[in-house]
């Protein structure tokens, strides 16, 4: 059942080929991709939405033939576009079909202005077949030809109809071949569960009916091979003349609920009645909706040959071999299954590394089978770095590069890629492969099972023993001293949920240590132990002073202790002062008469007054600069250069609308 090859398959044996399936991580995206991939591996299962790839995980598609496209960037498919020369296009890629989807700028951005980035990118040598919708005949529903009204009754149907009008205007002006397919209602394999039919049918396995709406109202149920195999058909048989036209997918056939619930009870023996009016009825339930499919049978010679009720048989037997309950199910309601990781690597003086650095990290991602984005913060570094990741930018565009105007120090390069990541958990890590790419999917474990932060706890450094010692020694005094419990031997290298990173950048202090942030924030959090190895290449950028000021930054960030201390040592030096007034008065007049005024002491006391004195205020010092540098809200970091792909954003304004646009 699930790995049974199409009866269509010389069909698709026969398509031009590279083949491109935009939206393929959609219902019927998912099922078009399959079913050629099963004959053919030159087709590419094009997706923008993580939320919905889980369909591509489930079918266990190799990440090669997964290509990672916003159709909403010109820029974005033109890559795609020139790197792979697709001959064949399917484009199933639409936002607003369903009630959830109510982002009406997005309706029209993703089904209107999507199908116009991809239609300019493609050449008169292509064949493009557009997914439409026969609710773009909207109040006009009843067996509507094609040449009919077109009465849309939604911003989804509107731009729908937008999206059948481009395809003819390209077909006429540009010459290329175009085809809108009108599809009415499609059920069966990878169908959403929360639809009607999968919900039909997983009540129907356990003799049960789910809640109906009334019974009068009508669909025409398509069953998803046969649209499958009109998508093929169209492809095939495209010519000059029919080019830029569009056709109804379906069978003619007007059924109703009632209709739908007693073929299902019949197929399936169910004994129980129905329950009409238990579900509301939607605005969109129209009691007369079905389809005419002449045209394109006469064009194209394809009908659908599945009744309804060996489709819905055909479905249940799909579900049982699919394990729905609880295997399907869970990856459905679980977005985390196929997620975006963002890499955010914070670079200075590591051109060399940087290469070594994408190619551990991609071949990580790709193991793991999710989503990346790499973010290369290029920190001012006086070498070669920005050349080498415009370089790596120019072959990926799920890389991004963003250059600063000076060196702003590691925290403030994680926080400039922390605000423009897109990913479902950022890691952050240095650019000198200290922090090992080979460590993110112990990260990646922890966090499918709840945790949002996970950090890498160091157990061993490679390096001197001596050096090894003052890092050890320094995270057990910070960790004794602060006043939030901060892990012991945590550096920066963790990966980060979504959530905690909006608040660690929402957060508006100038001066951040990023590792006493995380546990500032709080979260469910844990650690992965590691091993940190010596740096690949170069020298460390670290010394003693930077050494020192570090822990001096993170001393002062999370711990009043040296202010405590001070009182302490304030309020006992008091009483020793009074208890050695109260000796000296005991002594010269009853125990010691003789006792010289001495030199010495008085020259100790002032010296050793005086360092205390100049101790404390130099911790008054260090909290005051604090509140200095606060109270200037000087910018963490001034980006002047951000390099998305193969678009670069230089001005001020173009870095500042795109930080805009990205920062969710």
């Amino acid at each position: 059942m699930l790995d049974h090859l199409p009866v269509y398959r010389d069909k698709i044996a026969a398509l031009k080929g590279p083949v491109f399936v935009f939206g393929a991580s959609g219902f019927i995206g998912a099922n078009l991709f399959n079913d050629i991939f099963k004959i053919r591996k030159d087709c590419y299962a094009v997706t923008h939405d993580a939320t919905k790839a889980w369909r591509l995980k489930l079918l266990n598609v190799p990440f090669e033939n997964i290509i990672h496209c916003d159709i909403l960037s010109d820029n974005s498919i033109k890559e795609v576009f020139e790197k792979y020369k697709p001959q064949t296009i399917f484009n199933l890629a639409a936002y607003g079909a369903y009630s959830k989807q109510n982002n009406v700028n997005l309706t029209y951005e993703t089904n209107v202005l999507g199908t116009v980035n991809i239609l300019q990118n493609c050449t008169k040598e292509m064949v493009y077949i557009h997914a439409g919708s026969s609710s773009e005949y909207g109040f006009n529903c009843t067996s509507p030809k094609e040449t009919d009204r077109v009465e849309p009754n939604s911003h989804y149907a509107v731009s729908k109809v937008s999206a059948a009008y481009l395809l003819e205007y390209y077909a006429k002006v540009a010459g290329l071949k175009t085809l809108n397919l009108r599809l009415y209602s499609i059920y069966g394999y990878w169908e959403e569960p929360d639809r009607l039919i999968p919900r039909l049918i997983e009540n129907a396995r356990k003799k049960g009916l789910p809640s109906l709406v009334s019974p009068d109202i009508s669909r025409d149920f398509v069953f998803v091979e046969d649209c499958v195999e009109a998508f093929l058909d169209a492809a095939l048989k495209i010519d000059d003349e029919k080019s830029g036209r569009s056709y109804n997918i379906a069978t003619g056939r007007k059924t109703t609920m009632g209709d739908l619930v007693e073929v299902t009870r019949k197929a399936f023996n169910i004994a129980k009645e129905p329950e009409w009016g238990s579900m509301s009825n939607r605005k969109w339930d129209l009691a007369e909706w079905f389809g005419d499919p002449t045209a394109f049978e006469n064009d194209f010679g394809w009908k659908a040959r599945t009744s309804l009720e060996d489709g819905l048989v055909r479905y249940s037997q799909w579900q049982d071999a699919v394990q729905y309950e609880t295997r399907l199910i869970p990856a459905f309601e679980n977005p985390k299954l196929n997620p975006i990781i963002t890499a955010i690597i914070a670079c200075y003086k590591d051109a060399q590394a940087i290469p070594f650095m994408y190619e551990r990290l991609v071949k990580t991602f790709n193991e793991l089978k999710v989503r990346y984005e790499i973010i290369f913060v290029n920190d001012s570094s006086p070498d070669n770095q920005e050349e080498v990741i415009n370089a790596i930018c120019d072959k990926d565009p799920n890389v991004v590069g963003i250059s600063h105007s000076r060196n702003f120090g590691s925290q403030s390069a994680f926080l400039s890629g922390m605000e423009i990541a897109t990913g479902d958990c950022v890691v952050l890590m240095d650019g000198d492969l200290q922090d090992p790419p080979e460590i993110i999917p112990a990260f990646y474990e922890k966090w499918m099972d709840g945790y949002d932060v996970v950090y890498g706890v160091r157990v061993q450094r490679e390096m001197k023993p001596h050096i090894h010692f003052f890092y050890k020694s320094f995270y057990k005094v910070f960790q004794g001293l602060s006043y939030i419990p901060i892990p012991r031997d945590a550096g920066d290298f963790s990966m980060i949920d979504r959530k905690v990173v909006k608040e660690l950048v929402d957060l508006p202090e100038t001066e951040q240590f990023l590792r006493g942030l995380r546990a500032w924030v709080g979260f469910k959090q844990t650690g992965v132990p590691y091993v940190r190895p010596e740096r690949m290449f170069g020298v460390s950028t670290n010394n003693w002073t930077k050494n020192i000021w570090w822990a001096k930054k993170a001393i002062f960030s999370f711990s009043f202790a040296p202010l405590e201390l001070m009182s302490y040592a304030g309020f006992a030096l008091t009483g020793l002062s009074i208890l050695g007034i109260v000796w000296q008065i005991l002594a010269k007049f009853f125990f010691y008469p003789d006792t010289p005024r001495g030199l010495s002491t008085v020259i100790i006391l002032v010296v050793f007054f005086g360092g205390l004195t100049i101790l404390g205020i130099s911790f008054l010092g260090e909290y005051i600069t604090k509140i200095f540098e606060e109270t200037k809200k000087r910018p963490k970091y001034i980006r002047t250069r951000i390099r998305r792909g193969p678009k670069a954003y230089k001005t001020a304004d173009e870095i500042r609308a795109l930080v805009k646009q990205l920062r969710k």
